[in-house]
């Protein structure tokens, strides 16, 4: 008998999907889009599942199957995708070359240094710090 108590993971099969017609998804997934991408909800650090349901008028179980479906992932990982790609572009622009990575990670709208750092390594096999100094060189050009 082992010294820990420890089980195989079970595979979840899904088994009732989420029933939505198809031009539904279809607003969803645009309304998503709006939301997260277009206006930069992203960016509040208390802006979840339950309220993106409630702007666009209906129900988190909905949202999380058009993320899974349309996007190929989960609410979280959408959220977190768009704060890592604004993120590596201020970190890469002059204009905040003088403000250090934490300052960035709150403003693209992360609650602290390490779930920022731990964010961005995950989508980048990099800390921020380390993406910043290989990526300096090659500065984006400033929007006028």
């Amino acid at each position: 008998m082992s010294k820990y108590n420890i089980t195989e993971k079970k595979n979840k099969v899904q088994a009732n999907p989420v029933l939505m017609r198809a031009t539904v998804r279809d607003e969803l997934q645009k309304g998503i889009y709006q939301c997260i991408v277009v206006e930069k909800k992203y960016k509040e650090p208390g802006y979840n599942l339950k309220r993106l349901a409630i702007d666009l008028g209906t129900n988190t179980r909905y949202i999380s199957a058009v993320c899974s479906e349309r996007f190929h992932t989960n609410y979280c990982g959408l959220i977190n995708a768009e704060r890592i790609r604004e993120a590596k572009l201020l970190l890469t622009t002059k204009r905040c070359s003088n403000l250090s990575t934490e300052e960035i990670g709150e403003m693209v709208g992360f609650n602290n240094r390490q779930s920022f750092y731990g964010a961005f390594y995950r989508h980048e096999n990099t800390t921020p710090a380390q993406y910043r100094k290989a990526n300096m060189a090659v500065q984006v050009p400033e929007a006028k």
